[in-house]
């Protein structure tokens, strides 16, 4: 594992700036995404297989004061979630697979199958650099809206 620290949030669009309104729908996820951020230290990479991801880490990283880099050392926010596919009302429907690709993306993100990632709309691209969950100090597991989350830290 690596010295430097690493933490991995989810790449909801609802953690944007522009989402925000009078009633935070995913206030305690937010909460967790900024402490597990903020203790990256001043400077962060992001590491996200998508725009949408990258937005994300980004918005993270300036909502705590952190700059986003390219290189050097700095700290590693790795954007990336679970299925999205865990009830009729998840954005890929319901797929009785999810919660166990799921329970196998906590034992170990390495070796993901990339074939059933994609059926189950799950943006693991960049999970696979990520030490075990169980190494980690996990925050947020929780599969709201149908989309497993998890917000955690490696020190």
């Amino acid at each position: 594992m690596s010295a430097l620290p690493l933490a991995l949030v989810p790449g909801v669009p609802a953690l944007l700036p522009a989402y925000a309104s009078l009633e935070d729908p995913v206030a305690e996820l937010r909460a967790a995404c900024l402490a597990a951020v903020g203790g990256l230290g001043p400077r962060v990479r992001v590491l996200a297989s998508g725009p949408s991801g990258a937005r994300v880490g980004a918005a993270l990283a300036a909502a705590v004061g952190a700059a986003v880099v390219a290189d050097g050392e700095t700290g590693l926010l790795v954007v990336g979630n679970g299925s999205a596919r865990r009830t009729e009302k998840a954005p890929g429907h319901f797929d009785p697979r999810a919660e166990d690709f799921d329970a196998g993306l906590r034992r170990t993100f390495a070796g993901i199958d990339a074939d059933l990632a994609a059926e189950l709309w799950a943006d693991t691209d960049c999970l696979g650099v990520l030490p075990p969950l169980d190494e980690a100090e996990v925050t947020y597991d929780d599969a709201p809206f149908g989309v497993q989350y998890w917000v955690a830290r490696w020190r």
